[in-house]
């Protein structure tokens, strides 16, 4: 019975065949062919293209050469997703009402002008991807295969003195046709492949980096993007708050305001009827009710807003965050430079939205808060050890925490492996 492969050798295997490894395999073997194209027919629309520019058919065909190559990058994006799982944000397409003006948007738009350099440079990118699958696929599969493939990889030599060999493969002079030296090729070819995927990984970093930097928005362009976004989420949280303090004031303290009205109507009534002391005061008393939870939804609502004790600083607002809360907060603090009433809010807000979810759906047994400021951001790190699993996005809290972040230019990240700990970091900048 034969020994069973080495683990070692069974999982170089699995990587050197694996479907990662042939996924970059059959993206190197595409990406050259289809750049080889992309780059010929873009250099032939623009050579023609400038010849004919005097008339309007140069100028239609430059446009149509600009968006030819924008459909090449969209391919080559696609590609790039499927086979290397590398997602490359695509940028805002140029559009026009008429003809005209869709040619002038084309001309004018520089992520086409991008996607054309693109087409341009990634032959010279994609070519290193090719080679190096060549190198350790190909040659390491003939090279592993020698053995069996000798006889029929022969060419024949002619020799100076007339005589005639036939070679299979030769090194330095010598030829390797005998079986001791079967082992040298042999061996080779094993290295190439347990080292094709590593090769053909690094290989294929420039072309990578030129996709990302010429077929994704430029930085302008994603700062513009990520600015109207904050600007709709900073709109649409406003229009929320304006909601929810309508229907807090219709539903809790307009409806106590009529019901101390009338029940001043009634000890109106009962003293003009002569009423016994006891049932006016009754009623006095259930108006004196009516008028302290009106008061208490008035000052809920306002700190909803802003809570007062954020005009003594982020720090002694923490403090009674955390003095109020079920679970246990160990608080830290190290402001230097107090942030703008906008930022302490912002920073207050997501620690009692943090806090909150902790006693919510955690089960963590104590929570630890640290705030910090260096140069010019402030830090908020909340730490539970619940049983994390938290993730930005699927309808948590944590969506809306980051689109607040965002409005001030914040980013907010979330650690929560299974099994915990979370740490949640919002960086402000200050």
């Amino acid at each position: 019975m034969p020994e069973p492969m080495p683990e070692r050798l069974r999982s170089r295997a699995v990587a050197t065949f694996g479907p990662r490894a042939l996924a970059a395999l059959l993206y190197a073997i595409l990406s050259f062919p289809l750049a080889l194209v992309g780059c010929w027919l873009t250099l032939v629309g623009l050579l023609f293209g400038g010849l004919l520019s005097v008339t309007t058919l140069g100028l239609w065909l430059v446009a149509g050469t600009v968006r030819g190559a924008l459909a090449l990058g969209a391919l080559q994006r696609t590609l790039a997703r499927w086979l290397l799982a590398v997602e490359i944000e695509a940028p805002v397409l140029p559009a026009g009402e008429g003809a005209p003006a869709w040619r002038r948007a084309v001309l004018r738009d520089r992520a086409g002008w991008r996607a054309v350099g693109c087409a341009v440079l990634t032959p010279f990118t994609a070519v290193l991807a090719y080679v190096a699958a060549c190198v350790g696929y190909v040659y390491g599969t003939l090279f592993a295969l020698h053995p069996l493939v000798a006889r029929w990889n022969q060419h024949t030599v002619h020799e100076p003195d007339g005589t005639v060999r036939h070679v299979s493969l030769e090194f330095f002079g010598h030829q390797l046709d005998t079986w001791p030296l079967w082992l040298i090729p042999f061996t080779a070819g094993l290295l190439l492949l347990a080292v094709a995927p590593y090769l053909l990984r690094h290989a294929l970093r420039p072309h990578r980096a030129v996709l990302a930097a010429l077929l994704g928005p430029d930085a302008a362009d994603r700062r513009i993007r990520t600015l109207e976004e904050t600007r709709a989420h900073a709109v649409e949280d406003a229009a929320a708050t304006l909601r929810r303090i309508e229907r807090d004031l219709h539903d809790g303290t307009q409806a106590r305001l009529v019901g101390l009205a009338m029940h001043l109507t009634v000890i109106r009534e009962l003293i003009a009827a002569g009423a016994a002391p006891d049932r006016v005061l009754a009623v006095v008393d259930t108006a004196q009710g009516n008028a302290t939870q009106a008061i208490a939804d008035l000052r809920h609502l306002v700190k909803g807003i802003h809570p007062p004790v954020l005009d003594k600083g982020l720090p002694a607002a923490l403090a009674t965050l955390a003095a109020d809360s079920v679970l246990p907060v160990t608080l830290t603090t190290a402001v230097d430079d107090r942030p703008s009433p906008a930022l302490e809010s912002i920073a207050y807000f997501c620690a009692a939205e943090l806090l909150a979810n902790a006693v919510k759906h955690s089960g963590a047994s104590g929570v630890t808060v640290d705030v910090t400021t260096r140069g010019r951001l402030l830090r908020l790190r909340v730490t539970d050890d619940g049983r994390g699993g938290a993730v930005i996005g699927g309808g948590s809290g944590l969506t809306g925490l980051l689109a607040r972040v965002r409005t001030v230019d914040g980013a907010l990240t979330s650690d929560s492996p299974p099994g915990g700990p979370t740490v949640v970091t919002v960086e402000l900048p200050m």
